[in-house]
């Protein structure tokens, strides 16, 4: 038997291997694709990228670990299937769950594995990568200029260049804004040609043009609103000037400016958060609901209306609100009506506005919620995929990549598509987390427990040869030649 189960847990951790390396490597494509524009042109040294990709792929591993342990279960066990090796052991009298077990056992350690890695390894990536995608936005690009399009990467500058020589780096037809004063296109600079040269520190702009113009808008203190402005031309053969550049160098932020956000937390954070913002959101509403009492609902009103309709709220002691309406006249009456229901009117718009003020705060509340059942959503994933690959391959019994990279693919687009649907109920707080969350799983468990059963009792309702045979039968041209013969 020992050497039975290395030849399984062999045959399983290879394409285990294989296809999770795969599907990190196709959701970080994605990832890319997604964030390409903030990355290009920003001149960012090579182990920033390097780091970048390193906390993304992190943040990856969610999605990629239960699929990688679907299809590599549905490969690992279809290509036993199709070598008759599944067959042979049975013929030996050996089950399939005997077969599964060091697979089983296996897969929940890597549950567990997976449970710390979300709980303890994952909010540290989320939190690197937000940090350090916050970063790379903020970087200024590098000076790229193009022929006849205006370039404003250089700070402070607005740059058109006509012509640019990639022989010899000189540029023509150049028109430059300068905008350092703040004044608005005061300082205009026209040049037949010129060349831009930055320093070996990447800190400073050597800037030579040759016979040009500058223009020059003196702006002086507005005299009866006069619009009108002297100027002044200069002249030159050669211009030369020193612009400072901003540095290549990334500038790190504080990363504790995200470390209360829900991804960045662990279990206990996370409970500790959630019950502090409950407890913060408890406090408001007492708090509003005693302001409301007392200026809406006091016994004594506030707003004179008229004397004689005060001193009678005031003197009346009978607790019946009908008696002492009565005891109103009809102008009395109308007053006290308008009274009644400009307050009501008031109090209707302040419940109004409040109760979206604590819809949006539940709505945050909730996202620590469901990031706490995340937690263990991940492991339980994995367990599952694998009672869903590792039948299916039996009963699918072909290996390789064409079939089960289908049913992988089906399979999982399917349990996405419900996480993602109940998760998005769950926070817009019309289901329960618990269910939002779980949903999914919920789902697939009673797949995994039926192909499971129908493995082990090698059920025809699934062997796929029995359909092929019968659609063959059915076939127009097989009953056009048994009609003949």
């Amino acid at each position: 038997m020992k050497r039975l189960h290395s030849f399984i847990l062999k045959s399983f951790l290879g394409p285990l291997a294989f296809t999770f390396f795969i599907c990190m490597f196709v959701l970080l494509m994605q990832f890319l694709w997604r964030y390409i524009d903030e990355l290009v042109g920003k001149g960012l040294h090579w182990t920033i990228i390097a780091e970048f990709l390193f906390y993304v792929s992190a943040t990856l591993v969610p999605m990629a670990l239960p699929l990688a342990i679907l299809l590599a279960s549905i490969m690992t066990f279809g290509n036993m299937g199709e070598n008759y090796e599944l067959l042979a052991m049975k013929a030996a009298g050996i089950s399939l769950q005997r077969i599964m077990k060091p697979l089983i056992i296996l897969v929940i350690l890597i549950s567990l594995g997976a449970f710390y890695f979300s709980n303890n390894i994952m909010p540290i990536a989320s939190l690197k990568t937000a940090t350090l995608l916050r970063d790379i936005k903020k970087q200024n690009p590098e000076l790229i200029l193009k022929e006849g399009i205006f370039t404003n990467d250089l700070p402070k500058f607005s740059v058109k260049v006509g012509k640019i020589n990639k022989n010899t780096g000189m540029m023509h037809d150049l028109l430059i804004y300068d905008h350092r004063k703040n004044l608005g296109n005061t300082d205009v600079t026209v040049a037949d040609s010129g060349t831009m040269v930055i320093s070996d520190d990447k800190l400073t702009m050597n800037l030579t043009l040759y016979s040009g113009n500058i223009y020059q808008e003196v702006k002086q203190k507005p005299r009866k609103r006069n619009k009108n402005h002297p100027s002044r031309r200069i002249k030159f053969r050669v211009f030369k000037q020193n612009i400072s550049l901003p540095g290549n160098e990334l500038k790190r932020t504080d990363e504790s400016i995200y470390k209360n956000s829900y991804r960045m937390l662990n279990l206990g954070q996370l409970t500790n958060q959630e019950d502090s913002l409950s407890l913060k959101l408890n406090k408001e509403k007492t708090i509003f609901a005693k302001s409301l009492a007392n200026k809406y609902f006091s016994k004594e009103p506030k707003t004179l209306l008229i004397d004689s309709v005060k001193s009678v709220l005031i003197k009346a002691k009978t607790k019946n609100a009908d008696s002492l309406f009565n005891t109103l006249s009809l102008l009395e009456k109308q007053t006290t009506i308008d009274y009644a229901l400009e307050k009501g009117r008031k109090t209707r718009e302040r419940i109004s506005r409040k109760n979206g003020e604590y819809s949006s705060q539940i709505k945050w509340i909730r996202k620590y919620t469901n990031e706490w059942h995340r937690k263990f959503t991940l492991p339980f994933a994995c367990f599952i995929f694998f009672f869903i690959g590792a039948p299916l391959g039996a009963i699918i019994r072909k290996g390789g990549l064409g079939i089960p990279v289908i049913v992988s693919v089906l399979f999982f687009i399917a349990y996405y598509i419900i996480s993602m649907t109940a998760e998005r109920f769950s926070k817009e707080l019309v289901i329960e987390p618990v269910w939002g969350m779980w949903m999914s799983s919920l789902v697939v468990l009673p797949i995994g427990i039926i192909l499971t059963y129908k493995a082990t009792t090698d059920s025809a309702v699934f062997n796929i040869e029995n359909y092929i045979d019968f659609f063959k039968k059915i076939n127009p041209l097989n009953l056009l030649k048994k009609k003949d013969v």
